[in-house]
């Protein structure tokens, strides 16, 4: 069960997302808030798992709350104003919802909060647990498929907020995963971080020029933190020289 809150100036829509939520199962409305100062009392006061927020609103907008609150909960945007969709997003929102909202489009948004929840709330021991060392696969759940992941066919990996870009021979896959609990769950002597938001595979890499890393048509950024472990571990291992 999440704990949610709709933070809405206005009666009407706090009344119709309040009804949404009520058809879902997995929500909680704890409360509504008419603007973000009455929120920020509440999150002292209770776990509060996810938001729905407006942004225009008065004392302060949804946008200005995001950008002050550290640690928030989970955040869907709920606005009539499709212009602040870029910005909220590079501010880590889940979801983006324009006015007038239908109830599928709520509902999407609500199971994706759902799925992101169970991700960073399952039990710490699953934070540690290592693939079986003989599998040369594993499986990730793309939409509403389960993907085969052929470890020999990854290329590079690349990590986008609570999302990961799966790049193999045969295309590309994303999940709702982190890039950290993925890269535990990788052969270090396969695969290797070249940046926050990259992870390669070692003998796929066809060059290394500058500060990029060549793999096929692709060419990978190399974090100066990453380079000189890049260099020993892929290049002077092999490196023949005169």
């Amino acid at each position: 069960m999440m704990n949610c809150v709709i933070i809405d100036d206005e009666p009407l829509a706090r009344e119709g997302i309040a009804s949404y939520v009520r058809e879902i199962d997995f929500l909680n409305l704890v409360q509504t808030c008419q603007n973000p100062v009455e929120l920020i009392k509440l999150l002292d006061e209770h776990r509060i798992d996810l938001l729905f927020l407006d942004i225009q609103m008065p004392k302060m907008n949804g946008i200005d709350f995001l950008k002050i609150v550290q640690n928030p909960p989970i955040v869907i945007i709920t606005t009539a104003f499709p212009s602040y969709a870029l910005e909220s997003f590079q501010l880590n929102v889940l979801d983006y919802l324009l006015k007038p909202i239908t109830f599928d489009r709520f509902f999407k948004a609500a199971n994706k909060a759902k799925e992101y929840f169970q991700l960073i709330t399952k039990p710490a021991y699953a934070d540690h647990q290592k693939a079986d060392p003989n599998a040369d696969y594993f499986f990730i759940k793309c939409e509403n498929k389960y993907e085969k992941i052929q470890f020999n066919d990854i290329l590079y990996i690349q990590g986008m907020q609570n999302y990961v870009t799966i790049y193999t021979r045969k295309g590309k896959y994303v999940t709702l995963l982190y890039l950290k609990n993925l890269e535990q769950n990788l052969d270090s002597k396969s695969f290797i971080r070249v940046h926050k938001s990259y992870i390669v595979s070692i003998d796929k890499i066809e060059a290394i020029d500058g500060n990029e890393i060549v793999i096929q048509s692709h060419r990978i950024p190399i974090s100066r933190n990453y380079r000189e472990q890049i260099i020993q571990q892929v290049v002077k291992t092999k490196l023949w020289i005169k």
